[in-house]
């Protein structure tokens, strides 16, 4: 009963992931850019210590991207010349470039997937100098070409076995501009109700509205008189349910960032683009449709490079160092929440 109250459709705080979707993009058509995905997500996804106040997921990195997290949420800060990952002043015993590395191993061994980076500095109100070339240094040298830092959404086909960088750097390009992108993050919550109403109406939004932008919703927070946990035990059984009664027809949901989610929560995001995939009609006449994780209608089927080749992108990939550039893009347009942390 105990391990019950730890562990649902839609909340886990347990070591493991119930369920393994390691490769849900592969069946998805190359043509379709990622604001036409519904992703799922984590929020603070290297915030595995500082007790219940602090701690927003129970599941290592690797675990989250076996399970299906298609969007990571990475905080640092700059130390004696390295980028190591925080959550407010506490360290989570990570490096950036230890999160490229494993993030590119798994890529690599799951080829048609492509994972979606945000990269903030954590506590900029105590920003130390330099923090943004250390990032593009840190991108060059771990990258291996493998990078995404360009201003425009690519399509899967671009990224497959890519990192795409979302980056809210002032003066610099060295990814998809967080700021163009439109966003929910009401992260200090006061009222439960109050959170979830605002998130789902961004997911009707994202649902409803101009494909091409990129929607995130986060369904996350904190607050004087919660906690990270508290929170998702609240909110991550209405996102279900809200997603559940939706679910078959051709949704977009956006990005859905969430901490502690559970492995029927996350499918239910991902099995959302099997009827979006096939809308756009780019799979094999007659061929069934996959199942985000893995099954179809003949049964599970590996992957094959004859019928899903690794294509080179249609626009060339820069380097990070060659992308490095002043800002000029406008602020978005869109009415969103104040981000936070």
């Amino acid at each position: 009963m105990a391990e019950q109250c730890q562990c649902s459709a839609a909340f886990d705080c347990t070591s493991q992931p119930a369920a393994c979707c390691p490769d849900w993009m592969a069946g998805l058509p190359d043509a379709l850019p990622l604001s036409h995905i519904s992703i799922p997500g984590t929020h603070d996804s290297l915030s595995l210590f500082g007790g219940r106040r602090l701690r927003c997921q129970s599941w290592d990195l690797e675990a989250q991207l076996a399970a299906g997290v298609r969007f990571l949420d990475v905080r640092c800060r700059l130390v004696r010349g390295e980028l190591h990952v925080y959550h407010l002043c506490t360290f989570q015993r990570a490096s950036l470039r230890g999160v490229l590395r494993r993030t590119l191993r798994f890529l690599r061994a799951h080829p048609g997937e492509a994972v979606l980076m945000r990269i903030k500095e954590e506590l900029p109100l105590f920003s130390r100098p330099g923090f943004a070339a250390w990032l593009r240094r840190c991108l060059l040298e771990e990258g291996q070409d493998r990078v995404w830092c360009r201003e425009e959404v690519p399509t899967l086909g671009q990224v497959r076995g890519k990192i795409v960088v979302l980056e809210a750097l002032a003066r610099e390009v060295l990814g998809i501009p967080y700021e163009q992108l439109s966003i929910s993050d009401a992260w200090n919550v006061l009222s439960l109700e109050r959170k979830w109403a605002r998130a789902q109406r961004h997911l009707e939004r994202a649902a409803a509205g101009d494909h091409a932008t990129m929607h995130l919703t986060f369904c996350s927070g904190n607050g004087l008189f919660t906690c990270p946990e508290d929170v998702a035990r609240f909110v991550n059984p209405r996102c279900y349910q809200h997603l559940q009664r939706r679910r078959g027809q051709p949704m977009c949901w956006g990005v859905v960032i969430l901490d502690f989610p559970g492995a029927g929560l996350l499918r239910l995001i991902m099995e959302s683009n099997a009827p979006w995939a096939s809308r756009h009609g780019k799979a094999a006449p007659g061929a069934p449709l996959r199942h985000p994780c893995g099954r179809g209608g003949g049964g599970r089927r590996r992957r094959s490079s004859a019928h899903h080749p690794r294509r080179c992108p249609s626009g060339r990939m820069l380097r990070p160092a060659p992308c490095l550039c002043r800002r000029t893009s406008a602020a978005a347009k869109q009415k969103r929440v104040p981000s936070s942390g």
